[in-house]
């Protein structure tokens, strides 16, 4: 039995963050990570192309900001070594390979209880402590609608999450299906790999360029959020023009008062824009009726035979399927249940990182919060 005063489930950046903060106070504490390795998202999942959306000086853990000498967007292999580096100057070391099984509260002993196989030894192992971080992130298990006739797909079916890369795709014909960030940069790759590309777009989103997003995030911290909405709007509208006649519409409220109040982000435009106005991209602006073999029909009544089609349609949280009181703070769908900015705190020394919608921002604001209750609950100064 391995026992702290904190048990961390997930070896991601919102597990990093937290245990650099915890190991600042002297504060003992456990990670447990499922993968071999920690940011295994980024490490395994992500594809070829993905760089960070945001300015570098958005996306850093605490305690250690990116240096002046950084690239204002930071590539994916910029982010992994800063990763690194943070894991080895904090001495950060998760236990890799420990599937969290069960995590219950004991009432009785006022701690948590939590079971996790170790993989490597095929085991369980029981781990015990006074506080609980969920740190397993949003982008847990991707998400596959319930397309009728979806069984009957004779091509590839992938999810955005095991995607990796167009090259395999050239000259073939691929759906991909979701309009955000993931699956307007996959629809993007696939085309310049020469895959004959088109996209469901069924909502009204943002477009704006990595620019106008920076430039935003940091009016927002002296000008009102409507202010700031209504500068990048104009903004966009003198980059991109007109975008309902390619079946690209705009929402009413504002890009940043949306990220807000939903968390959903507007879209960073990498060039797929372009491509759709030139055509190379072709918008399909209605939901998918069903699926017959190879052929995909639209709720328009259009249809047409695809080789691929890849699903760029978020994820779902599967914490409650082991997290046996998660109504301490998440609700049932495995999101936290309390409103923004009071998400990331329960009861019963339970906390919740990294789900408030807000990227490595709110990972960082989630683990300086989380770190300073518990340090307050021990009365540490």
């Amino acid at each position: 039995m391995g026992e702290a005063t904190v048990v961390i489930v997930g070896g991601g950046p919102g597990g990093l963050a937290i245990s650099a903060c915890l190991s600042q106070k002297c504060i003992s504490h456990i990670i447990l990570e499922k993968e071999d390795c920690s940011v295994s998202l980024w490490r395994k999942n992500a594809y070829d192309r993905v760089n960070l959306h945001l300015a570098s000086e958005f996306c850093s853990l605490p305690l250690m900001p990116h240096p002046p000498s950084a690239p204002t967007f930071l590539s994916k292999e910029d982010f992994l070594q800063y990763i690194d580096t943070y894991i080895a100057h904090f001495n950060i070391n998760p236990l890799y390979s420990r599937f969290v099984e069960s995590a219950k509260y004991d009432q009785v002993g006022d701690k948590w209880r939590v079971e996790a196989k170790n993989t490597l030894e095929d085991k369980v192992e029981v781990y015990v402590a006074k506080f609980l971080v969920i740190a397993t992130g949003e982008n847990s298990e991707g998400y596959i609608p319930n397309v009728p006739g979806l069984e009957s797909f004779e091509g590839e079916i992938v999810h955005s999450k095991y995607y990796k890369s167009g090259s395999k795709y050239e000259s073939k014909e691929v759906l991909v299906v979701g309009c955000g960030n993931s699956g307007m940069e996959i629809a993007y790759d696939l085309q310049d790999f020469g895959a004959r590309t088109s996209i469901v777009i069924r909502n009204p989103v943002h477009v704006l360029t990595k620019e106008l997003i920076h430039q935003g995030m940091c009016a927002l911290k002296h000008l009102p959020v409507d202010v700031v909405d209504t500068m990048v709007t104009f903004l966009s509208d003198t980059e991109y023009g007109d975008l309902s006649k390619y079946g690209i519409y705009r929402p009413k409220k504002g890009p940043f008062y949306l990220k807000g109040v939903t968390g959903r982000s507007p879209i960073i435009d990498v060039g797929t824009i372009r491509k759709i106005k030139d055509g190379a991209i072709k918008v399909i602006s209605s939901h998918i009726e069903r699926i017959e073999n190879k052929k995909v029909i639209f709720g328009n009544n259009e249809e047409k035979e695809f080789d691929a089609i890849v699903f760029a349609t978020g994820y779902r949280s599967i914490v409650n399927s082991w997290l046996k009181d998660y109504k301490y703070v998440l609700n049932d769908e495995g999101m936290p249940k309390n409103e923004f900015p009071n998400h990331w705190k329960g009861e019963c020394g339970l906390y919740c990182a990294g789900l408030s919608r807000r990227g490595l921002f709110g990972v960082k604001i989630d683990a300086e919060a989380i770190v300073d209750d518990i340090k307050n609950i021990l009365n540490i100064y």
